[in-house]
């Protein structure tokens, strides 16, 4: 009896233990927990809330129609505010307490810096954080997915554009010296220095920083021809508009994907008109034409009851190439299927123009495209496509 007792004991055991190797966190029969820790209430606020809508619009559409898999997407949403320590309060409740299966929209390069080794803990996916850092897709990459291409090597094409448009010969940075700052500072330094150029000035902020007479007029004095910008969305509008204000016109103005908002072009009186972007994709607005552009822009504002933005396209883009991957991932999804799906996952972003492939380098999209703003809203003057480079 005691030897049948054992062996009734042993094979629960190895029951229990089985069970347990199956289970994936934030994946039951009945829903798959998706998790989003972004900024709804500080510096970069105009890129997350319209994202966050665009992604509950998506998830809401695939759950309406069964959801995926016979799961329903149970959206989970945190803000920090831009605040580092928050995001990190807010990333250990997600993976440890709502065990969230994968995240999205993660805003900040602090923030999912910071985020990283709780995260990874879990083997929960990070995709298509609000964020362009090379960071992202830094050190090892199995839980981390990219959207587009990075604010360095934004920066690089958007100086090189500018110096061959306009002759310049002076580069310099205003930013914000944290690991988002740095970056874009570095990209512009460095390809300022490949093409010959001089690095002639630059100034640092912090992210509540409001006043920007005095740095205009250091970078003024020091002959900046361009000035590389990373700074919050209202910042970048109050420094641009300094310096016009200042009748300092004959100088290029240059932000990454993070200047690249459509707040900025939305200016009254033309406060930003002229002000140059280096991003990972195209603004929806200046394509309109196209049917299927119009037809999401159209569908967004009826269910936001706002007009559709940049925040709206990166929020769309994020929450469509999740629901694709969890539905290739098929019934037994864990993170290691998600992964395979991930990585063979490629198809044509319409709305936001880039073609996107993810593959073992996790990266979806890798077009620069430069614009400018023109008439209120951002117009394309340039486009780099690194793999004819290759």
């Amino acid at each position: 009896m005691r030897s049948i007792g054992r062996s009734i004991l042993a094979m629960g055991i190895a029951a229990g233990m089985a069970s347990a190797a199956q289970a994936t966190q934030g994946v039951t029969d009945e829903e798959i927990v998706i998790g989003s820790n972004g900024d709804l209430s500080g510096i970069f606020a105009a890129f997350n809330v319209g994202a966050i809508k665009a992604a509950q619009q998506v998830f809401e559409e695939v759950n309406e129609a069964g959801g995926i898999h016979g799961r329903k997407i149970r959206f989970v949403v945190e803000d920090h505010g831009y605040q580092v320590p928050k995001a990190v309060q807010n990333f250990n409740k997600l993976v440890n307490s709502d065990q969230v299966f994968a995240m999205i929209l993660n805003l900040g390069t602090p923030h999912n810096i910071a985020g990283f080794p709780i995260m990874a803990s879990k083997e929960v996916a990070n995709v298509g954080p609000l964020t362009a850092a090379r960071q992202m897709l830094e050190g090892d990459i199995a839980f981390k997915y990219a959207g587009f291409s990075s604010y360095y090597d934004q920066l690089r094409a958007g100086v090189e554009y500018l110096a061959g448009e306009t002759g310049a010969k002076e580069v310099c940075a205003m930013y914000i010296p944290s690991d988002f700052g740095l970056e874009i500072q570095q990209g512009a330094k460095e390809e300022a220095e490949e093409l010959g150029l001089t690095w002639a000035a630059e100034t640092t902020h912090k992210p509540d920083e409001q006043d920007f007479v005095g740095s205009i007029q250091k970078l003024r004095d020091a002959g900046c021809d361009i000035v590389a910008t990373a700074l919050g969305v209202r910042q970048t509008i109050v420094a641009f508009g300094t310096a016009k204000k200042l009748g300092w016109t004959d100088v290029s103005f240059i932000g990454s994907s993070a200047g690249f908002n459509t707040a900025v072009a939305k200016v009254p009186e033309g406060v930003t008109e002229g002000y140059y972007a280096a991003a990972g994709w195209v603004d929806f607005e200046d394509r309109l034409d196209v049917p299927e552009v119009k037809e999401w822009a159209d569908k967004y504002q009826a269910f936001a009851g706002q007009p559709a933005d940049t925040a709206a396209q990166l929020g769309y883009s994020a929450a469509k190439t999740l629901v694709m991957a969890l539905e290739a991932a098929g019934e037994d999804l864990t993170s290691e299927s998600f992964r395979t799906a991930m990585e063979e996952l490629k198809y044509d972003d319409v709305v936001n123009d880039v073609p996107i492939d993810v593959g073992a380098d996790h990266q979806g999209g890798n077009l620069i495209i430069i614009s400018k703003i023109d008439g209120g809203k951002w117009v394309e003057v340039g486009r780099v496509d690194p793999s004819e480079s290759n």
